[in-house]
């Protein structure tokens, strides 16, 4: 049997996750008065994003340890089971590090490791492939190459109400935070090369929903075949304009929705909404 690994970044739902059959391996988030909370499980999202609001201090983010993955392994080495795992980036975080390091504990050598250099809501995309691979026979091989060929096509397009909070922490340069900052400017962030990077600025919430929708084509377009993301952080009709977007101007169907968690939230803030998709350019990623 082929078992599917991520881990909580991708904002994969504990009970979405059990309809996937995914097991997912939870990040922690540190608060101001030192309590930790497992992404996911120990806390609502309207808790969290109220909480986030009013912190003095920026809760710290970590990665799991090393024995969480190592558990899982020893359960798949026990069963005879080949895994697939697949984290974010390894440019933000050093999950894939400690992914890397319980298979060395486990003794665990039937592991095939996909960095989906993304995050959240793309993250879960990939992860949604590798379940319809797998559904569809593939060996933990082909799934993990077809990953690596699928994310070259992967994209994250997010528009950020307050820059403040990927700067403390750390995720962007301040002078880029500064600029994106100035009076009625609303950036466009996405990742390129497993890091975070301005992908354009817009006056307003209304110009930042067209600058989105002009990012999306100039990206390739949405490969509907693959499916597409819409999530936000705070307030779910913050992705009700890119539903019609794409349901109405490019005649697509509805997206499915998703709330950014705590991990990524974090660095994100409340007011934060965005699109993950796969382009419709040449070179169909689930063909590999």
């Amino acid at each position: 049997m082929i078992r599917i690994l991520t881990d909580s970044a991708s904002d994969i739902t504990p009970a979405e996750a059990a309809l996937l059959g995914v097991t997912i391996v939870p990040l922690n988030v540190t608060l101001e008065d030192g309590a930790v909370l497992r992404d996911g499980l120990d806390i609502t999202g309207d808790e969290y994003y109220s909480l986030l609001a009013s912190c003095n201090k920026l809760p710290t983010t970590s990665q799991p340890s090393p024995e969480l993955f190592a558990a899982e392994y020893a359960a798949a080495k026990a069963a005879g089971d080949e895994m697939v795992v697949i984290t974010l980036s390894g440019q933000l975080s050093g999950t894939m590090q400690a992914a890397r390091i319980g298979a060395d504990m486990a003794e665990y050598e039937a592991v095939q490791f996909v960095d989906s250099e993304t995050v959240c809501l793309a993250e879960a995309l990939l992860v949604r492939l590798a379940v319809q691979l797998r559904d569809e026979g593939r060996d933990a091989a082909a799934i993990a190459a077809a990953l690596e060929q699928a994310k070259r096509h992967l994209h994250l397009v997010a528009v950020i109400d307050d820059l403040k909070y990927l700067r403390k922490g750390g995720r962007l340069p301040a002078a880029v935070a500064i600029a994106g900052g100035m009076l009625g400017i609303k950036p466009l962030i996405t990742i390129k090369e497993g890091k975070v990077a301005m992908a354009g600025k817009a006056r307003g919430l209304p110009g930042a929903y067209v600058a989105l929708f002009k990012k999306v084509e100039e990206l390739g377009g949405v490969n509907e075949a693959l499916g597409y993301v819409t999530a936000y952080s705070a307030a779910p009709r913050e992705v009700e304009p890119i539903r019609r977007y794409c349901t109405q101007n490019l005649s697509l169907k509805a997206p499915y929705v998703a709330r950014i968690g705590c991990v990524i939230g974090t660095h994100a803030g409340p007011g934060a909404f965005g699109i993950a998709f796969f382009d419709a350019l040449p070179d169909e990623p689930a063909k590999a």
